[in-house]
């Protein structure tokens, strides 16, 4: 069952064991990931050198529940536009959030700019 939507900071903080990762941990086999942050994790941590069988395998322990990013969840995102601009919430960052609200669960990550965004309806935790 997703009880949380992670957004690519919570991820990496969680894989690079960095400050707030056992905030993660607890939700590790219980979280749902959009494919935008997925792709966000998997380029940073190509760019730190790891190749792609370790990252596939680092990354399949975590047991995400990826979700696409079809028409229905670009529509959904790009209706945060207007809440979320002045805080300057990119292609990812509105995946995450719209996720979120979509599941009915807090979206969690490192992203402290997130404690900004009044939106009715969506919950978000801080890791650190």
């Amino acid at each position: 069952m997703t009880s949380i939507v992670l957004d690519a900071s919570a991820v990496l903080a969680l894989v690079r064991d960095e400050a707030g990762a056992d905030k993660v941990s607890p939700y590790v086999g219980r979280a749902a990931i959009s494919a935008v942050n997925l792709q966000e994790v998997l380029k940073e941590l190509l760019l730190s050198g790891l190749d792609e069988p370790t990252i596939r395998e680092l990354l399949g322990e975590l047991r995400l529940d990826v979700r696409s990013h079809d028409g229905e969840a670009a529509y959904a995102a790009a209706g945060l536009h207007a809440q979320t601009r002045e805080f300057g919430r990119g292609l990812g960052d509105g995946s995450c959030l719209a996720l979120a609200m979509q599941l009915g669960v807090p979206a969690l990550t490192a992203d402290r700019e997130w404690e900004k965004v009044k939106v009715k309806g969506l919950m978000v935790e801080h890791i650190r």
